[in-house]
């Protein structure tokens, strides 16, 4: 067996390393906001307008504003295809966030924001029937945003803010499948790559406008653009079923963990627009329209150093398209202490059906939340959302090589869901 075309079959799987479709973008920001279907473009929100529109938070009335909170990511696919079937047990993620704003004067506002808009994980049986295309997978994105808002009229606020983006991924997979070893070794994975790495600092920018039209009325409008995350000197190690097995095989095994590598991924841009109406004085209604512009993402390059096959490189596509979400929520007031709830989404998957890898199990998803927000006394809150996401079932397939050059197709009838619950606390005078 070539070392080039373990190498190749690696590579062509290792190209889709970090996605997760529509799921990698986390909208998990506001234990608030969660509670209402993650609307929040049109709505003045104070401290947390950083994230969602930056201008609403010069509408703040309050010297300052705090907000922190913490979700949880309960989640879980699964694929069956012709009698076989397997399922994730993945480790449960926490995006958290932070904002704290600031009023300079009447009309300007500065605040900072710590947040984590990106991230997931998957993590598949190590011996399953797909496990040459992945084991496990994580990607984790933070982003710092100083930010300022200013409100030329009354009724008409403007605002920016500076995204400063990093994080890390790790992914495994199979080199050679289980039962591709004579007895006694038949059962069992023989050896996986672990590939790591770390992205350097990359700058965004969120910007956003919201108008007041009358009292029970205003619009909002956002855009965050997009920022390619890049892996410079990424780490790999491999990792033998036992030492027997490595024996055996080691004259086989590229040599991954001698050298680097490089990659690319795009976290793409958000243009968002949506309304806020107030029929009522108790009652608040959003709705949100949001594009996402997957289509920058129609192809993944890694790069090995030299030490790895003099340098060896591939292209993967993914060919991805943009996608639309969304969002209505609604908020009402039951006491002047304590706020209710509800929220309904449906979000496109970008992942089309002929490049349908079990590392990105993506598909139409819809959203439905409650939640509420208690105020033991004035200018303290305590927040509380929960999620739901059901995956709209699809079947996929995915074309790769295998371990000896030949053209295999990975097809499957895949399912997803997920429940997200997020507490809250936030701090205002």
């Amino acid at each position: 067996m070539k070392k080039s075309t373990l190498v190749l079959s690696f590579l062509l799987g290792a190209g889709s390393m970090s996605v997760m479709a529509e799921g990698y973008q986390v909208n998990l920001l506001s234990a608030k906001q969660s509670g209402m279907g993650h609307t929040g473009v049109a709505m003045k929100l104070g401290a947390e307008s950083m994230h969602f529109n930056p201008a609403g938070m010069a509408f703040m009335e309050s010297t300052a504003d705090f907000s922190v909170g913490i979700s949880g990511v309960i989640s879980e696919a699964k694929w069956k295809h012709e009698g076989q079937h397997a399922k994730t047990d993945n480790d449960v993620s926490t995006p958290i966030y932070a904002y704290a704003g600031f009023k300079v004067y009447d009309n300007l506002a500065i605040g900072f924001s710590f947040t984590t808009p990106y991230g997931n994980g998957l993590r598949w049986n190590h011996d399953w029937v797909g496990a040459t295309l992945v084991q496990e997978i994580n990607l984790k994105a933070f982003s710092f945003q100083p930010t300022i808002s200013w409100r030329p009229l009354d009724n008409l606020s403007i605002g920016a803010g500076l995204m400063m983006a990093f994080g890390n991924f790790d992914l495994s997979r199979a080199l050679l499948p289980a039962g591709s070893l004579p007895a006694p070794f038949n059962d069992v994975v023989p050896v996986s790559a672990y590939l790591s790495g770390e992205s350097v600092l990359k700058l965004g920018v969120n910007v956003g406008a919201l108008w007041d039209i009358n009292d029970q009325l205003s619009i909002g409008a956002s855009f965050r653009s997009r920022m390619n995350m890049h892996v410079k000197e990424g780490n790999a190690r491999l990792d033998y079923a036992s030492e027997t097995i490595k024996t055996l095989i080691s004259s086989m095994v590229p040599p991954l963990d001698k050298g680097t590598f490089s990659a690319e991924l795009p976290l793409p841009s958000n243009v968002t627009v949506g309304a806020s109406y107030k029929p009522i004085d108790k009652l608040l209604l959003a709705l949100d329209l949001q594009l996402v512009q997957w289509g920058a993402y129609d192809e993944l390059v890694v790069q090995f150093s030299q030490e790895v096959l003099d340098g060896y490189s591939i292209q993967a596509t993914k060919n991805y398209k943009n996608t639309i979400c969304a969002r209505l929520g609604a908020q009402y007031g039951l006491t002047e202490r304590f706020d209710v709830r509800a929220g309904i989404y449906f979000d496109q998957s970008p992942v089309r059906k002929n490049y349908y890898n079990p590392e990105t199990p993506g598909m139409n998803k819809i959203g439905t939340s409650v939640g509420f927000s208690f105020c033991p006394f004035d200018g303290f809150s305590i927040d509380f959302s929960a999620l739901y996401i059901a995956g709209l079932s699809r079947d996929g397939s995915y074309t790769y090589k295998n371990t000896v050059g030949q053209d295999k197709e990975f097809k499957g009838h895949y399912t997803s869901n997920a429940f997200c619950p997020s507490l809250g606390l936030s701090y205002k005078f």
